[in-house]
């Protein structure tokens, strides 16, 4: 059974936005470091942005100042939120709980 589920994904156009959403089977779950990661065709999987229980949200620096990872309890919620996309931000996004493991994952294509 899983316990998290990615959603939000799809097509967008360059420079266009998105917001994926991972939702835990449990809400206790957001209370752990949460991650997002994404992983393109042919390449590793890379982390694109952390949550941690306490201190300060770090992003790769291929996508700091354009995604923003945020909790929000009332929506039993981990999002990310992601503009000014651009092709090479194509990947299947991934949610991950330390301690609870990784979600199916969300593709999302960008792409004129």
């Amino acid at each position: 059974q899983a316990q998290l589920v990615e959603s939000g994904g799809g097509l967008v156009q360059p420079g266009g936005s998105l917001t994926l959403s991972c939702a835990p089977s449990r809400s206790e779950i957001l209370f752990s470091a949460m991650q997002w990661y994404r992983q393109a065709p042919g390449r590793e999987r890379e982390l694109v942005a952390t949550l941690p229980k306490i201190g300060f949200v770090t992003y790769a620096d291929s996508v700091k100042g354009r995604f923003t990872i945020s909790r929000d309890f009332e929506k039993n919620s981990v999002s990310l939120q992601m503009d000014r996309l651009q092709p090479e931000d194509t990947a299947v996004y991934y949610c991950y709980a330390d301690g609870f493991g990784w979600g199916q994952g969300t593709q999302v294509t960008v792409s004129s």
